[in-house]
Order: structure tokens, then C-alpha cells, then sequence
């Protein structure tokens, strides 16, 4: 298994939680980056939103690319795994600025492409906003243009949405044959576009036996293309104390949910442009992601049980959130990573 965090650049997760102690500014995203591969996690998510989907509209929120070019430098073994929206950014240039930050990481650069799903953040950037399957067919077009600049020595496409001719892209990336594209989705169009053009499946938070019966389906899509296999990850927020008891106080206390919260608004917006396979609650509300699904709460042994679970259901990857970050990433790497190795250890012997 491996282990990664969404990078807090709204400055928390909680949106029932004003105030998480994490500020969104750079001088905290680095502390937080450089400690995190110094404690043993692999990869951090940077989000890509102009405004705050988490605290509301007016709050800050870094931008996810000039971060990533920023973290690219300061950090040593961390895999940065930038968001992007098609919609936003033209691709060849997105390609050539991309294997740039790369070649500053030292191959460290992978994307998360992501289909825009906020009409009104869209509307106040001056970018035009796709209807569902448009939005993926778009993608379709973007992805190509992107893994032809970064593979092809002179590159020309002509389709519905781009058209690039002879353009030349070096250097090219050091990631061969090109940096991991991860994707996520649950609509029909979303899953066949991934299966046939990603290398990657990320999934909102849900218990293992859900997640494995989505990793067998996306499998079996797979197969029918004939290219290698695909990784997969899981989203989670976890909460790790002493005691069940105590952590199941924790959950209450952040699903305490006010539908007055500065981010309620933009989260209807989501559920009215998101194709999801199943009902959301105000509890998944409370935390992005449909972390808690995820069902990492709890001591450090039953952490670290239900994450055998999520590998037996064929995970690769766990993309975690914490909160307050920074103190709760040192815990979950004292206890429950430690609790792992132990189990490890004791299991061959």
C-alpha cells in the first residue's frame, strides 16, 4: 500500500469546522510536504479549485500549479499529484508546463485529471462550462493532445475541441512513457474514458467490499482494451485515537452539520453537475470526499485492519485526510504505520 494526502490548500477539510488550524498559505503546505516524506507517506494530491469549495467562496485556496512547481523544488521523494480541469487549461501548453515542473521534481510529477464540475466558480473565471458527457469527451480530446506532446517528437491533432500543429515540446518528461495519469468518476461516460485512456482509478471514500466490487468492474473495462493493468485509490479521512469511544466523539463533533456552512452552497452545485452512484448525506457533507465511508476511524489496530482490507479489495493507493494535518499525519505515522510494520513483521515470522 501506499500512502498519500490531499495537500490542505483550502486550509481544512471540515466544513462544519471554521477553524482547523492549517492555514492555506505556502509557508505551511511546505512544512507539511517536506515532513510528510520524511514520515514515510508517498504522494501528496494538490487540488485544483480558484475558490474555496471547503470554507466557502471568499476564503483563500492556493493555486495547485504554481504549488506544485514551488513544492517540486523543496522536496526530495514526494510524488506531486497535481489536479487539473481540462476546461482550464489549454493542452499543449498544460503539457509543456507540466514537463517542466517534472524535470524540476526529477520525474516526480504525475496528474489527476478531473472533469469541472462548478458552474458558478466556471462563470466568475470566464471559462466555459461543459455539460456532463461534453465535459468528458472534451477530456477524451485534452488527454490525447497531452500524451502526444510528451511522447511525440513533432505533434499535430485536429478534433472537435483542439487542434495543434507540428508543435514541438522539449524536454520532454522524465516519467516514461509518460507521467501516471490518475482520474476518478462514477457516471457511465467516466468510467469507460478512464479504462481506455488513464492509468489510474480514484474513488471518493466507501467501505472495501464496495470498493472491490468497483475495482473488479473497472478491471474487467480494462481487459477490453488490452493495456495494462490499472492502479487504484481510495480517499479516506482518518481519525485515530485511543479509544473507539473517543473517535466516534471526533466524528460527531465534525458532522455537526449547519447547512448555513460558508461552503453549503457550492456543494449543492456539485451534486447538481456530478453523476454519482449512490445518495449523499449531510454527514458526507461534513467531510470532502466521502472520507469518512471510508471507515478509518477508530484505535491504530482497527485503522490498520480495515487498511488490509481496502489492499485485499485490491487497493493500491490511500489518499488521506487529516485534521488538524500536520498533527494528525504524525500520529496516524507513530501508531498506525508503526502498528503495520509490526504486523508485517510478526505475519512472516
Amino acid at each position: 500500500m501506499r500512502y498519500g494526502y490531499w495537500l490542505p490548500v483550502f486550509g481544512g477539510w471540515l466544513r462544519n469546522v471554521p477553524e482547523e488550524g492549517m492555514e492555506a498559505s505556502w509557508a505551511y503546505v511546505r512544512r507539511l510536504a517536506q515532513r510528510s516524506e520524511a514520515i514515510g507517506f508517498d504522494l501528496t494530491l494538490i487540488a485544483e479549485l480558484n475558490l474555496n469549495d471547503i470554507k466557502g467562496p471568499d476564503a483563500p485556496s492556493l493555486d495547485a500549479w504554481s504549488t506544485a512547481a514551488a513544492l517540486a523544488a523543496v522536496t526530495e521523494r514526494l510524488e506531486l499529484m497535481v489536479a487539473v480541469r481540462p476546461t482550464f487549461h489549454l493542452p499543449a501548453l498544460l503539457a509543456k508546463q507540466a514537463a517542466n515542473i517534472d524535470r524540476i521534481s526529477g520525474g516526480r510529477l504525475t496528474i489527476n485529471v478531473v472533469s469541472s464540475w462548478w458552474a458558478g466558480e466556471a462563470k466568475q473565471y470566464g471559462v466555459g462550462f461543459d455539460q456532463h458527457d461534453a465535459r468528458y469527451a472534451r477530456t477524451e480530446e485534452w488527454l490525447a493532445v497531452v500524451s502526444g506532446m510528451w511522447a511525440q517528437p513533432c505533434f499535430s491533432f485536429a478534433g472537435k475541441y483542439y487542434r495543434v500543429e507540428d508543435a514541438v515540446l522539449e524536454p520532454k518528461p522524465l516519467a516514461t512513457p509518460r507521467p501516471t495519469v490518475y482520474a476518478g468518476g462514477e457516471s457511465e461516460a467516466a468510467k469507460e474514458l478512464i479504462a481506455r485512456a488513464c492509468d489510474a482509478y480514484l474513488m471518493h471514500g466507501d467501505p472495501p467490499e464496495r470498493i472491490a466490487t468497483k475495482v473488479a468492474d473497472m478491471r474487467a473495462r480494462r481487459a477490453r482494451h488490452d493495456l495494462p493493468p490499472l492502479q487504484f485509490g481510495v480517499a479516506g479521512y482518518v481519525i485515530c485515537r485511543d479509544s473507539e469511544a473517543a473517535a466516534q466523539r471526533e466524528v460527531a463533533r465534525i458532522t455537526d452539520v449547519r447547512q448555513s456552512a460558508a461552503g453549503y452552497a457550492n456543494y449543492q452545485d456539485w451534486l447538481a453537475n456530478t453523476q454519482l452512484e449512490q445518495q449523499v448525506s449531510l454527514e458526507d457533507y461534513s467531510v470532502s470526499n466521502r472520507g469518512l465511508r471510508a471507515g478509518l476511524v477508530g484505535t491504530a489496530e482497527q485503522i490498520a485492519a480495515r487498511i488490509r482490507a481496502f489492499e485485499q479489495a485490491g487497493v493500491d493507493l490511500l489518499l488521506l485526510q487529516f485534521s488538524p494535518q500536520l498533527e494528525e499525519m504524525e500520529r496516524f505515522a507513530a501508531e498506525v504505520l508503526a502498528f503495520q510494520n509490526r504486523f508485517a513483521r510478526t505475519s512472516t515470522v
